[in-house]
């Protein structure tokens, strides 16, 4: 995944006509660690990866791939792939080999800590959601009444009721969330 980033980058980064330079002076990273993510050599932390991303007027998912259409039904934990970061705070994850078959459209997200913060407004959309805390303490706005879901606590709801969820604490939040309709539908 390390070269998958690299090499994304250094094709954004030329296809901008921006040097290693340029891009060094627009995310105050140094040259030498720019190069090195270029050619896969070392890691980069989320947190770089994004202020990368909005120096070259792109979405943090675009360095993440979809995950390819596989012909079996299990997914091993070591292939779960990044589907998309909203925000830099909310890392999502398919938990299912073929997304664009399925009805339903299971995912991980992790949530990093924001802080005492009320989040988004809460929005309502098609379908229906149901939610898991598998750690940490989830904050839940649902038709303006706030609930805190621990651990083993889960919630099911129409999504067509106003509602949104955050992690108003110092350590990160893993839900399991599964929802309809699938927006990866073909």
């Amino acid at each position: 995944m390390v070269n998958d980033i690299g090499s994304k980058l250094k094709q954004l980064r030329t296809m901008k006509e921006l040097t290693l330079k340029d891009l060094s002076a627009k995310t105050n990273l140094s040259i030498g660690f720019l190069s090195q993510i270029e050619r896969g050599v070392t890691s980069v932390a989320i947190s770089s990866l994004d202020v990368i991303a909005k120096a070259l007027d792109t979405d943090l998912s675009y360095f993440f791939t979809m995950p390819k259409k596989r012909e079996r039904q299990v997914l091993r934990s070591f292939e779960q792939e990044v589907f998309t970061i909203k925000n830099s705070q909310f890392i999502d994850y398919h938990l299912t080999l073929n997304p664009e078959e399925m009805e339903i459209l299971p995912r991980l997200q992790i949530i990093l800590p924001q802080g005492d913060d009320d989040g988004n407004e809460p929005y309502g959309h098609e379908g229906e959601e149901f939610i898991y805390v598998l750690e940490g303490i989830l904050t839940v706005n649902l038709d303006n009444q706030i609930y805190q879901l621990y651990p083993g606590d889960s919630m099911h709801y129409n999504s067509s009721t106003p509602h949104n969820w955050n992690n108003n604490t110092s350590k990160n939040v893993k839900i399991l969330i599964i929802s309809t309709p699938n927006r990866f539908k073909k």
